[in-house]
């Protein structure tokens, strides 16, 4: 039952890496031609649904490919399958609605790479699982690669290990800067208002601090969030005691807009973060999106991005606690 359930086969995509015995993504697939329907699928979850979280537990990342799954409807109907809690996403992505639980992915110009994190790593509640459909794979680029976490905390340990401790013993805090309104022409153009459901100010920072940030408000209207301090790793049950990388240090260090240091002031060195950066490049596994693809990822396991893509290119997202 660890390995295989008769009702799917197990295959293989570009990309895939075998990581600490862990294959990752597991690929399953229909298990004869006539059950490649959505409906079929769906079934095949609900039935399976224990031991599917089970797989999505042990190898971080299952795709699901092959049951000719066309749009946001029958995408919504395999997450809502599972029984799985909904959970709103806050962040500065900008993403449209689409239907019940499913959302555009991170609608920011096409050419710019989304660099790895943990899905709303910084905010108190977090999803559990990441869920994304691809309706329309790009012609070229726009892969979405990702990166088991506690392989970066070990190759930093290794590396940095005194840099590592003191991040962890002072905690982090980061800044964010969010405009009013939302701007596609930014990867992280979600306005505060879009964010936070509320075009007033003091609704918006009670809100704010609901989640546990703390706000500053800037001349041009747009807001300031403190957040921290946070942790640099974290350790999840069910997960073999490993310790994730749970932190976006190097997607907020000395980035536009965001910044990345230590609880207590102290700057975090560049060449930690520099090197932390190629680190978590090194440890990537680049996947390849095909049409209808339904990708799971534990996101308390791994870290994810978007890399630069022709268009057009449309992935769906819903989160779960």
């Amino acid at each position: 039952m660890e390995h295989f359930s008769k009702d799917f086969s197990i295959g293989a995509c570009e990309g895939q890496k075998v990581v600490d015995g862990e294959t990752l993504p597991l690929v399953l697939q229909p298990p004869e031609p006539t059950r490649n329907d959505v409906e079929s699928l769906v079934s095949t979850l609900k039935k399976n649904k224990d031991w599917f979280e089970q797989m999505l537990i042990k190898n971080s990342a299952i795709l699901l490919r092959g049951f000719n799954v066309q749009n946001a409807v029958e995408f919504n109907d395999i997450v809502e399958a599972f029984g799985w809690d909904d959970i709103r996403y806050v962040g500065p992505a900008p993403r449209t609605h689409v239907h019940k639980r499913v959302w555009t992915a991170n609608e920011g110009p096409l050419s710019e790479f989304i660099y790895y994190h943990h899905e709303m790593v910084l905010i108190k509640e977090y999803p559990k699982q990441v869920i994304l459909f691809c309706e329309t794979p790009p012609p070229e680029g726009g892969q979405t690669p990702f990166v088991p976490s506690f392989r970066v905390t070990e190759r930093m340990l290794e590396e940095f290990p005194e840099a590592v401790e003191e991040m962890e013993a002072n905690g982090l805090k980061y800044t964010f800067t969010a405009p009013s309104k939302n701007s596609t022409g930014s990867m992280r153009g979600r306005g505060w208002e879009d964010a936070f459901a509320a075009s007033d100010r003091a609704e918006a920072e009670k809100r704010a601090n609901a989640l546990g940030m703390d706000v500053e408000w800037l001349a041009d209207g747009s807001m300031k969030t403190i957040l921290g301090p946070r942790s640099l790793t974290k350790v999840f049950e069910g997960r073999k005691g490993r310790r994730m990388w749970f932190n976006t240090v190097v997607g907020m260090h000395g980035k536009e807009h965001s910044s990345a240091f230590m609880a207590d002031g102290t700057e975090i060195p560049d060449n930690v973060v520099n090197r932390c950066q190629e680190i978590i490049e090194e440890e990537s596994i680049q996947f390849k999106w095909e049409k209808g693809d339904v990708l799971f990822f534990d996101n308390l396991a791994l870290l994810h991005g978007r890399r630069p893509s022709a268009a057009p290119r449309r992935v769906l997202v819903a989160t779960c606690k």
